[in-house]
């Protein structure tokens, strides 16, 4: 066999007159020999015949092949395997022979060996998972043995497999519409529990963005990513943050803060000679015994807080002093004086400042710059303060800046759970993560 195998691979025409002179039934034969040095001759020759055309592939199926290859995959020696994942490879590269390659078991072996730490064995086996994917009937069969997850979890030696690897990945993805995605869906609905994860997982990675609310609200798919945040296993809790965080990217609307939000445009600004001056002023407020000088057009203009002061039925609406018992001077002078907010609409936030800016700015329903406020504190979120942040958007109702660090907790999850406090952590932002997805993935108006 190997002196055959070395005329075959000198040249494609021995290798024709070789295969007419019926070489190939008596080498699929010795796959089943007693002898592994035969069986990996066998199996290198069954490659090399297998890349002269695909009628030779459809006669090497044809006439048994497959079965003894696949076994062979399971064989304690590691040439054997590369061997037979080496001609299953070069098979599985013709349509006809990808759905029997499935039917006959081969999925689970090739994806076993994957986790292989020889660099051949690796990656003939990732080009045979590459062939296998090229079938739409094989895309269900793929996600319910956790392939998806096992092809992106993998730890791959050479570029070629991890090129390959991704090459499968977006071939299932292409392969994810019509009849594909709704049997999907109905495994996502009735299949085992483990079964319905796996589906739920892979759709967060490889569906459209379009599909994402028949999938995932729906469909109740979120409900199985939420369910494995809030395992106390941590793998599963990793995978459900992975799958999170990529379903949160691909959905347009759902992004962390990415850019400074526009200053709003309040009807009336009154310039920036008139902060704190008394021209003109005809209200004084009255900050930890300092005046600050105001104008009621400016602050009415400005502010739902201000608005009911001076235009509803509280007891300041004639005052000329107002005393402001609850804010400390330095904030106020901030918000009204070095902002400037108010009186020129332009404002510039800086991290020192932002969290008491913020706190003053949800009292006084400052909308425009409570926002700005929370893009500035987004800038400093990071693993140590994440905690205290998040519990800041609670205080004042800050949902930019709730959204910001839930995604950062999504993307940082190895960091964060192994933090103190970590699984409160999570229990406390699944409800927050529901109700940021029925957001983003809302139907739009105009589409419908």
């Amino acid at each position: 066999v190997g002196v055959i195998g070395n005329l075959v691979h000198s040249s494609p025409n021995i290798k024709k007159e070789v295969l007419l002179a019926g070489a190939l039934q008596p080498v699929i034969g010795l796959l089943s020999s007693c002898c592994t040095e035969s069986q990996r001759e066998a199996a290198l020759l069954l490659g090399q015949f297998a890349s002269a055309d695909s009628d030779c592939k459809v006669h090497i199926v044809q006439r048994g092949a497959v079965r003894p290859l696949i076994e062979m995959l399971q064989s304690p020696d590691i040439q054997l395997k590369e061997m037979s994942a080496f001609a299953l490879g070069r098979l599985a590269q013709d349509s006809h022979n990808q759905a029997g390659i499935v039917y006959n078991g081969g999925l689970v072996p090739l994806l076993k060996l994957l986790d292989s730490k020889n660099g051949s064995l690796q990656h003939n086996a990732a080009f045979a998972l590459y062939g296998i994917a090229d079938n739409e009937d094989n895309v269900s069969d793929f996600i319910k043995v956790g392939g998806v997850q096992k092809l992106q979890d993998g730890e791959f030696i050479v570029q070629a497999t991890k090129d390959c690897v991704a090459k499968t990945l977006k071939r299932l993805e292409e392969k994810i519409i019509g009849r594909v995605l709704m049997h999907l869906l109905y495994l996502m609905r009735i299949g085992e529990k483990v079964v319905q994860r796996r589906v739920a997982l892979a759709l967060a990675h490889l569906c459209s963005p379009e599909d994402q609310r028949t999938i995932f609200i729906d469909n109740n798919g979120l409900d199985l990513l939420l369910d494995l945040l809030g395992s106390t296993n941590l793998k599963q809790q990793q995978d459900g943050s992975v799958a999170l965080y990529k379903l949160a990217n691909k959905a347009m609307t759902l992004s962390s803060v990415d850019a400074a939000p526009p200053s709003p445009t309040p009807q009336v600004y009154l310039g920036e000679q008139y902060v704190n001056s008394s021209t003109l002023s005809d209200v004084t407020f009255l900050v930890e015994g300092k005046r600050f000088y105001a104008h009621r057009i400016a602050l009415l203009a400005s502010s739902d807080a201000f608005r009911a002061m001076f235009d509803g039925g509280y007891r300041e609406k004639d005052a000329r002093d107002i005393e402001i018992p609850n804010i400390r001077w330095e904030v106020f002078e901030l918000m009204m004086r070095q902002v400037q907010f108010i009186y020129t609409g332009s404002v510039e936030v800086t991290t020192n400042i932002a969290q008491d800016l913020l706190r003053a700015a949800d009292q006084y329903l400052l909308e425009g710059l409570k926002r700005l406020c929370e893009y500035a504190i987004a800038q400093d979120v990071n693993i140590d303060n994440i905690s205290s942040m998040y519990e800041l958007s609670e205080a004042f109702h800050a949902m930019s800046l709730r959204h910001t660090c839930v995604l950062f907790i999504l993307e940082q999850f190895d960091k964060i759970s192994i933090q103190p406090g970590h699984a409160h952590l999570i229990q406390r932002i699944i409800p927050e993560i529901r109700n940021y997805f029925a957001k983003a993935l809302r139907p739009n108006p105009r589409n419908s």
